[in-house]
């Protein structure tokens, strides 16, 4: 039976709740042909990376899902690419605030996704569940993480380990004070995921 490992993070930026944890919490096990493994993330520069690359190495996952939120998106967005760029105008939860910082001066300049991310996509939008594909996951913690994901996966010559980002949005319980910002119902964002894991498990 594959392994599958999927990751979210920790509340930051002030907010009480994290939606890519919640969200993962409640994945039904018994929908999937997978041994799943869960993580929460600190919303960390370093200890983020760190963090999910020892527990890849110590669990060997055959698929890899890095979970984020992206408040103020209006769907589910299955990131491309990752930069080899840190840049943030808001510090991470231990304060630390990159400026135009290389993550790795071994690294290339990018790295994209190996998760199937146009199925993805079809097999979501076919469950009217609102989707698209990103090209941008920013400079923050998120790009941080899936940059060295990909990064020690093509270091360890672990090509045939699957892995990518996923964005999701707000959960209505953030956005009571954000009058306009676009939100999803958590139960919604969990059966994106499930989805996300299935049809990658297919490939």
């Amino acid at each position: 039976m594959k392994k599958v490992l999927i990751t979210g993070f920790e509340p930051f930026g002030g907010e009480q709740i994290n939606p890519s944890y919640e969200a993962i919490k409640n994945i039904n096990r018994s929908h999937l042909n997978c041994e799943l493994f869960i993580l929460e993330v600190p919303t960390e520069f370093y200890n983020s990376s760190k963090i999910v690359i020892e527990t890849m190495h110590k669990i060997e996952p055959d698929v890899i899902i890095l979970v984020g939120q992206a408040g103020g998106r209006k769907e589910i967005s299955i990131e491309r690419v990752a930069i080899n760029i840190d840049d943030s105008n808001i510090g991470d939860n231990r304060g630390i605030k990159p400026i135009d910082n290389v993550i790795s001066i071994f690294g290339e300049n990018a790295y994209f996704s190996s998760l199937p991310i146009k199925t993805i996509l079809e097999k979501l939008r076919n469950n009217y569940i609102p989707a698209g594909i990103s090209n941008s996951a920013g400079t923050y913690v998120c790009n941080h993480l899936m940059y060295n994901v990909l990064h020690e996966l093509k270091e360890r010559g672990l090509h045939q380990v699957q892995a990518g980002f996923i964005h999701v949005p707000y959960i209505p319980e953030q956005t009571i004070n954000k009058q306009n910002l676009f939100s999803l119902d958590l139960n919604v964002i969990t059966k994106a995921l499930e989805i996300i894991i299935e049809t990658t498990l297919n490939q």
